[in-house]
């Protein structure tokens, strides 16, 4: 199976859902296949200041309440995905 195109940001998969696509937009209007409406919108990032560490920690918090996710399962993989996604990797060098 094929592994899903992910938000560069925040890792949430992207694609439809519930009717509704979930892409973020460039400056133009256009939709970006990089980052979700919920990180990326109108070609600048929704909250530009940001830290890898409060991505991580509102990514476990999310998984955890949301979705039900163990708190040891949900940092590990906010902690193995995050870092990795572009938004992020440069920081992590």
């Amino acid at each position: 199976m094929a592994e899903r195109q992910r938000c560069q940001s925040c890792g949430m998969p992207l694609g439809i859902f519930e009717g509704q696509d979930n892409f973020g937009t460039n400056s133009d209007g256009a939709k970006t296949q990089e980052y979700c409406m919920f990180c990326y919108k109108d070609g600048v990032f929704t909250n530009p200041n940001l830290t890898l560490d409060e991505m991580i920690n509102m990514s476990v918090q999310f998984m955890t309440s949301e979705l039900n996710f163990s708190e040891q399962r949900a940092k590990e993989m906010s902690n193995s995905v995050i870092p990795n996604l572009r938004r992020w990797k440069d920081l992590c060098l």
